[in-house]
């Protein structure tokens, strides 16, 4: 499994490629589409086609109702490829939609771990700083004590206990 950095690098890689080729794939799956589209027409007009060079030759009713549902069957296979067209396109979109949305998620998921880190990282360094104070702090007021008079110096025990205690 891909570490989120590993993922996020990967995927930030992948979008910069997609964007890089996404007009032409657009084109050339536009251009695939409008193919098989007017392929489809082709074969339905042949079809028709067929049935009315077959019509002259029905006299007798049931073969006239038979290319009349033909007829009909055409149109409504016309009208079907339609519908499964647009609903193909819409299915690629909406997987599109998927893989973008887990994307996404991986994305904020490394956004989420780097704020993690800054903020664990920014407490360690104030926690350092304060302390780094505290001792220059600490060490200020023992170089203050060390020039006081003897008599006026706390004992060294106390200074001893004060750093413990801090």
């Amino acid at each position: 499994p891909l570490t989120p950095q590993a993922a996020f690098a990967h995927l930030a890689l992948a979008f910069r490629c997609d964007m890089f080729t996404l007009q032409q794939r657009v084109q050339v799956e536009k251009r695939a589409r409008d193919a098989a589209e007017e392929n489809i027409q082709e074969e339905l007009g042949q079809c028709h086609g067929a049935l009315e060079k077959l019509g002259p030759f029905c006299t007798d009713t049931g073969c006239k109702e038979t290319l009349e549902q033909l007829q009909y069957s055409l149109t409504v296979l016309a009208a079907a490829v339609e519908r499964a067209t647009s609903a193909a396109e819409k299915l690629g979109a909406v997987h599109q939609e998927a893989r973008m949305n887990r994307a996404a998620e991986v994305m904020a998921q490394h956004v989420e771990n780097l704020k993690r880190h800054h903020l664990r990282e920014h407490t360690e360094l104030e926690e350092m700083k304060r302390l780094i104070q505290q001792n220059f702090h600490n060490r200020q007021l023992a170089e203050t004590q060390d020039d006081m008079e003897p008599w006026l110096r706390p004992h060294p025990l106390m200074r001893t206990f004060q750093q413990v205690t801090s």
